[in-house]
């Protein structure tokens, strides 16, 4: 069963849940005319709205005022690139709707609002002993676009991705109201939603199946390899020990690729109380001319140096295995004031070549990446209609805007991933062609009939020539 409803605000918690009654008659607030950024800061747009409800009640108001195509929901912004936002149009950003609804004790069973963070979870049921069932590299995201972009992370052989472990959603849909979406009611609908871009309507509340852990600790192993071929080794070997595996890699060493493994299980024992570590928070975009080849170059050899030096076995906080960047406040501000673009893709695990030639003209190119991500996801069954993780090898790579430079190469990879049959991953695109995006999603017309039609972005519109 589930208990009483949980208020989240600065995570203060409210068992009670009375709150919700006295204060339901608030209006939404309306904001015209504010610039919102993805997380790489590019595209820049300008939205003509952006709605911010605080009670679910308020969406379907919101809704039925709108104008076909003219809406999109938005969360913490960290989608890389543009389907987050819609450009000329409107957003519902639902980080109001951040309240734990319940929560089932004995089957580790979650309801909550759409607006509620990873984080929030991670704080509220970690020292209960239930931890997420998939996360990404970040906390700071929602459970509406954890669901909306389908996110996988380290354990994506074992696990899948996140929308594997949704239970049930209900969707505020401007024709249908309140939908709810499970196993055996909608069940379309649900594959829709997940990794649906936020295009299906607005989630209102989503049941999500957490995972029983014993503590906050991982037993991690750092594994240096110089080679495309040792990884593949170390990635078969440790699949099937550990939980989590994934590689840093040095994009500057191309072919003759080097990196550190990282692979770990939740510890059953570990030392004195995990306390979340607050780094420095940069205040404001740095100069361009910072990032360069010969700083990267510098950052890559000392990032495997020191790596390399502690290789082996100790046990970690979580948060340290998990989420090393979010103790860096607004990182991405590190490359500068244009932005920056990662590129994150999926070869098939046939064309191991095609790995490596992206990886040795991104070496060539001279713009280099100190974010290099390198994972093999198994073959766990797509959750969503158009979840990008499919078996294959995964790259990840930051790079600074530098305008046509940065997206010539962006076109070169495309290349080999489009000749490769790879796809690309549209929470981190900003640019793909709609001929790359019919590649990667081959059947995305199988998903217009469950799009809301209030709902639109700037991604879309791009990659679909949709109005």
């Amino acid at each position: 069963m589930f208990t009483p409803a949980l208020e989240l605000e600065g995570h203060d918690i409210n068992m009670s849940g009375q709150s919700a009654v006295i204060l339901r008659k608030q209006s939404a607030a309306i904001i015209p005319t504010k610039q919102v950024f993805s997380w790489g800061r590019y595209p820049t747009t300008a939205h003509r709205f952006v709605h911010r409800p605080s009670w679910n009640d308020q969406v379907p108001g919101i809704m039925h005022d709108a104008a076909d195509g003219s809406l999109l929901p938005y969360g913490l912004g960290r989608s890389y690139g543009d389907s987050c936002l819609n450009d000329g149009r409107e957003l519902v950003d639902c980080r109001r709707l951040n309240r734990i609804l319940g929560f089932d004790e004995s089957s580790g069973m979650v309801r909550c609002e759409s607006g509620v963070s990873l984080s929030d979870l991670i704080d509220v049921f970690l020292p209960k002993g239930w931890f997420l069932p998939v996360t990404p590299g970040t906390r700071f995201v929602t459970v509406g676009g954890a669901i909306a972009n389908d996110v996988h992370g380290k354990n994506h052989h074992r696990a899948g991705t996140f929308g594997a472990h949704v239970r049930q959603i209900a969707l505020h849909r401007s024709h249908d109201g309140l939908v709810i979406c499970n196993a055996e009611q909608n069940s379309d609908m649900l594959r829709a939603t997940i990794g649906g871009l936020g295009l299906t309507g607005v989630i209102a509340w989503a049941d999500i199946q957490l995972k029983r852990v014993a503590g906050p600790w991982i037993d991690a192993e750092l594994v240096p390899f110089d080679s495309l071929a040792s990884f593949f080794d170390l990635s078969r070997e440790s699949d099937g020990r550990f939980e989590y595996t994934v590689a840093w890699i040095d994009c500057f060493a191309g072919k003759n690729l080097r990196g550190i493994f990282f692979r770990g299980n939740h510890a059953t024992e570990g030392g004195e109380k995990v306390r979340r570590k607050h780094g420095p928070t940069l205040p404001f975009a740095l100069p361009g001319w910072l990032l360069n080849r010969y700083s990267i170059k510098a950052f890559n050899a000392a990032y495997y140096k020191m790596h390399s030096a502690r290789k082996g076995a100790s046990v970690v906080p979580y948060d340290s295995f998990f989420y090393p960047l979010d103790s860096i406040g607004r990182w991405n501000l590190l490359y500068g004031r244009k932005g920056f673009l990662q590129y994150q893709c999926v070869i098939p695990e046939n064309n191991v070549e095609a790995v490596g030639e992206l990886l040795e003209r991104i070496a060539r190119s001279g713009m280099g990446s100190f974010l290099g991500v390198l994972k093999q996801f198994g073959a766990a069954p797509a959750a969503g209609m158009l979840s990008f993780p499919r078996p294959g090898i995964t790259v990840a790579l930051d790079f600074a805007m530098r305008g046509e430079p940065t997206l010539s190469l962006m076109r070169s990879l495309d290349e080999v991933v489009e000749n490769g049959g790879g796809a690309l991953y549209p929470a981190k695109d900003a640019r793909m062609s709609a001929a790359l995006f019919e590649a990667s999603f081959p059947r995305w017309r199988a998903f217009v009939p469950y799009i809301e039609p209030k709902m639109s972005s700037s991604f879309w519109r791009r990659v679909t020539g949709a109005q």
